[in-house]
């Protein structure tokens, strides 16, 4: 299946060892500026699409997955070969529900990303200059101007 006939979205972390595929994406993908995200992705911020785990299955490298849990009790996995991020999952999340970094998709995707969250601890050095909602926390949180 070429990347231009989707779903099923494909993905894979930088050295290839884990793909996954995700048949549906949910609506909520957002630009988190969080700490964690920032250090975890080592970057001003980290891009997260939402799947129902029902429609995300892993088909190669389940074996070169760590999960690495956060004090506050997220999940974060990842490649033990090649450091990729690859999902997300908050501690109180919606059940069901998986967070996984857009940026290892090798499938084309014409959604996008419709906030910024945890701006309140955003890089310093970065500047918001887009016209998306931007969230103090989660979404949950009031809109910054």
């Amino acid at each position: 299946m070429s990347s231009s006939q989707i779903p099923p979205y494909t993905g894979s972390c930088l050295c290839g060892s884990i793909a996954y595929e995700v048949d549906h994406i949910e609506r909520h993908m957002a630009h988190c500026h969080c700490t964690m995200c920032r250090k975890f992705h080592g970057a001003a911020f980290a891009t997260f699409g939402e799947v129902r785990q029902d429609n995300f299955r892993w088909i190669r490298g389940t074996e070169f997955l760590q999960t690495y849990i956060a004090s506050n009790g997220t999940m974060r996995q990842f490649c033990n070969q090649c450091g990729s991020s690859m999902t997300f999952k908050a501690s109180q999340g919606q059940d069901g529900i998986i967070e996984f970094a857009l940026g290892t998709l090798d499938s084309e995707l014409k959604l996008h990303p419709d906030a910024h969250i945890f701006v309140e601890s955003k890089a310093s050095w970065f500047e918001l200059n887009d016209l998306l909602p931007k969230y103090a926390g989660g979404r949950d949180s009031d809109k910054e101007l």
